[in-house]
């Protein structure tokens, strides 16, 4: 069985790798044996990554890239291939969720929603589509984007978002019907994580209390355990899952 889950021969490149839950993917990615490619803005945070990875004795080498600048993506994705001679797994994990796109429809600008959509739906078609040769020659190629169960159900005060997510979740259906039986697409829906991101969240009382009377497990999940699904997505032990989407939200999508 933990063969199944080996990664040994694998090159995966994370999108958003320098912290939450990217940064857990990667060096849970790395524990299951795969050279990984951490990526983000911050190069910064993906060399910590890195060198972190290669301090337990993985490869790993840090490539800065923006998902919204297509020159950038491919000189990632070429780097990658360069170094390790191969992609076999793209996790899309870059995202956000800016207090600018928050709010009732009427109050968020045309700007503010097209900046979301361009991070966390066009950035992920962006660098799925760069990684395409790639990809396709692989033996066993797997795309992992990271969606939200805000790509489920709706969130109040969160169109953008949430309108990019669920786009996400039809990209990766979508995706997984041109690309199979080559490559494998699926996609993570996480619930509330404990991230930078939710900090606010969860220091304001009464927003946590609704988030936990939301979840079962009454809890906010940590990073790792929305890697789990991720390293069981890009392994052998889902070589028959694709145009899937695993709900890591504690039962949020149960109700």
């Amino acid at each position: 069985m933990t063969a199944l889950f080996d990664l040994s021969d694998r090159v995966a490149l994370v999108t958003g790798g320098g912290r939450g839950i990217g940064r857990a993917i990667a060096i849970e990615l790395a524990n299951a044996g795969a050279a990984v490619v951490p990526s983000a803005r911050s190069t910064d945070e993906i060399e910590a990554v890195a060198e972190e990875i290669r301090d337990d004795g993985g490869d790993a080498l840090a490539v800065p890239a923006d998902v919204t600048d297509a020159d950038e993506v491919a000189d990632a994705v070429e780097r990658a291939a360069a170094e390790f001679g191969s992609i076999d797994v793209v996790v899309n994990n870059a995202g956000f969720n800016p207090d600018d796109a928050l709010g009732r429809p009427e109050d968020v600008s045309a700007e503010s929603f097209d900046r979301v959509v361009e991070v966390n739906l066009n950035g992920a078609h962006r660098v799925a589509a760069a990684a395409a040769d790639a990809l396709l020659e692989s033996d066993g190629g797997s795309v992992i984007n990271v969606a939200s169960v805000g790509g489920l159900v709706g969130l109040p005060r969160q169109h953008p978002y949430v309108a990019s997510k669920h786009g996400l979740v039809g990209l990766t259906k979508s995706m997984s019907l041109d690309w199979a039986p080559e490559v494998r697409v699926n996609a993570v829906a996480p619930g509330y994580v404990t991230t930078e991101l939710t900090e606010e969240l969860r220091e304001n009382d009464q927003l946590r209390r609704s988030i936990l009377e939301r979840t079962p497990l009454d809890r906010f999940a940590e990073p790792a355990e929305i890697a789990g699904p991720a390293v069981f997505l890009a392994s052998d032990a889902a070589s028959y899952v694709t145009g899937s989407v695993i709900a890591a939200d504690g039962g949020w999508t149960a109700r």
